[in-house]
């Protein structure tokens, strides 16, 4: 019996509807393949907490989790709270404290999905955006001048370091290398002359270095169109933080919804926890309404799963999945169902 310590952040919106399917499907599974689950929940780690004592989280917050084998979160969001507030006060610390600096996210066409795009098939469409996660675009380097007079200004700086690059590219050759596929590298360095010039040329010299896989380079802007033109041509692309989050997003939803995609933060060298989570965010609009799709947080703990060294039983949540969508009809609103989350759950469970 194979034991796990899992922290469970449940978070704001529909964080905490979504959560207990997750862990619903990791302890069926876990029962056929020996593996054991002990949870953690850190339910006031939200938004309500940050309004209450002006934090999202205790001081101490990473040290709590810092023994934990992996966090599985909800949601992190809330109206009445700044979104730059909440996530530098939850989720960028996470995932920066811990070293997470590989988010990756699986797009895949399933069967019974409409995506609105036309050339997204099932069977075809089966692709990995491998997006830097803790340096590039989103950093704290910049500063607000003279707040409130005519003159005030912003400036945000990217900060690209060579071993923040090089460690995310060599991820994504690997990756690459393990599918039998090949890298496209998101860039602009037509347009922004210091950062991705030098994105690049990090990326034909970790290419030299993985001689067995093909890559190629394309701007942001043409790729953006590209993944909606010809979607199933593409295999792992990794790109910058900013470019990552923003093609991550739009291949969700050529997919065909955003709520079944899944998300993994990972430090590959294992020294810190890594932290799943769902795409989809906080989702105030349905928020305790009990239909909110628990596909994303689901495929969560699959990417946790195959995390922890348990590839065959990731396997089977994913093949779950796909199963409920292609034989039932059994759908929440945001695929076009009435399925409750409660609904949609339990009939995922008959099938694992």
């Amino acid at each position: 019996m194979t034991n796990h310590r899992i922290a469970l952040v449940p978070g704001d919106g529909i964080g905490p509807e979504v959560l207990p399917p997750a862990r619903q499907v990791l302890d069926a599974v876990g029962r056929r393949h020996g593996i054991t689950f002990h949870y953690t929940s850190y339910d006031d780690w939200s938004c309500e907490r940050h309004r209450r004592e002006g934090a999202m989280m205790p001081e101490d917050g990473l040290d709590r989790l810092r023994d934990r084998d992996a966090i599985l979160l909800g949601a992190v969001g809330h109206p009445d709270v700044p979104d730059h507030v909440s996530l530098w006060g939850l989720l960028i610390p996470i995932r920066r404290g811990f070293r997470q600096y590989v988010n990756l996210r699986p797009v895949r066409v399933f069967e019974g999905v409409d995506s609105p795009v036309r050339g997204a098939r099932a069977g075809e469409v089966d692709l990995v955006v491998v997006r830097e996660n803790t340096e590039g675009e989103y950093s704290r380097a910049g500063g607000r001048l003279h707040r409130g007079l005519p003159g005030e200004k912003a400036v945000q700086e990217a900060v690209f370091t060579r071993a923040g690059v090089t460690r995310v590219l060599d991820y994504a050759f690997g990756l690459a290398a393990a599918r039998g596929g090949r890298v496209t590298s998101a860039t602009k360095s037509n347009g922004l002359v210091h950062t991705m010039p030098f994105w690049d040329e990090l990326v034909a010299e970790r290419a030299a270095a993985h001689p067995g896989v093909p890559w190629e380079k394309e701007h942001i802007d043409a790729l953006a169109a590209k993944f909606v033109l010809e979607p199933a041509r593409y295999d792992v692309v990794v790109a910058s933080n900013l470019f990552g989050d923003i093609l991550s997003d739009l291949a969700a939803a050529v997919a065909g919804s955003i709520g079944i995609a899944p998300a993994a933060n990972l430090n590959p060298e294992r020294a810190f926890p890594s932290m799943f989570e769902p795409v989809h965010g906080s989702a105030p609009d349905i928020a305790g309404r009990g239909i909110a799709n628990p596909l994303g947080a689901i495929g969560a703990a699959a990417l946790m799963l195959d995390h922890l060294g348990h590839p065959a039983a990731a396997k089977d949540v994913t093949d779950a999945v796909a199963a409920v969508l292609a034989t039932s009809d059994v759908r929440t609103p945001d695929l076009g169902g009435s399925a409750t989350t409660g609904q949609f759950t339990e009939k995922l469970l008959t099938l694992l």
